[in-house]
């Protein structure tokens, strides 16, 4: 089983919602303003969220033996966020500095949530199908 390419792509989306996340913390408010909210605590609660996402990343990154079910719910809470960008886009939430932002990121965390899922059918020894298969 190689786990090499999960393990990286779970180390750098750690890396990446930690300082998201961190980031989000020290500039709640600058960032809540600039992205057109009236209050703050949404920015703040990401962030936290982004940080506890972060170190259950490095836990199961760090394993000796990776937990693929761990794994799989990573990439969909991967996906989740990106359900919830499309919403808070489709409502009109943000600002344009904001939907920019918001899609920048979305961008990043496709990427991930791609990587990991080819990063766990390898580990799990899947090989892909073929696109075309005779009958």
């Amino acid at each position: 089983m190689d786990m090499k390419l999960l393990r990286r792509a779970l180390c750098a989306n750690a890396a990446f919602s930690a300082l998201s996340g961190t980031i989000l913390l020290i500039w709640s408010s600058w960032l809540a303003t600039t992205f057109g909210l009236s209050n703050p605590i949404f920015v703040t609660a990401t962030g936290v969220g982004l940080l506890l996402f972060s170190a259950g990343l490095v836990r199961n990154a760090t394993r000796r033996k990776l937990n693929l079910g761990e794994a799989r719910m990573t990439v969909a809470l991967d996906v989740s966020w990106l359900a919830g960008s499309i919403l808070l886009l489709a409502a009109g939430v943000l600002n344009r500095e904001g939907n920019w932002a918001l899609l920048v990121v979305g961008d990043i965390v496709l990427a991930f949530a791609i990587l990991q899922a080819i990063g766990i059918r390898r580990a799990a020894g899947e090989r892909p199908q073929e696109a075309v298969t005779e009958v």
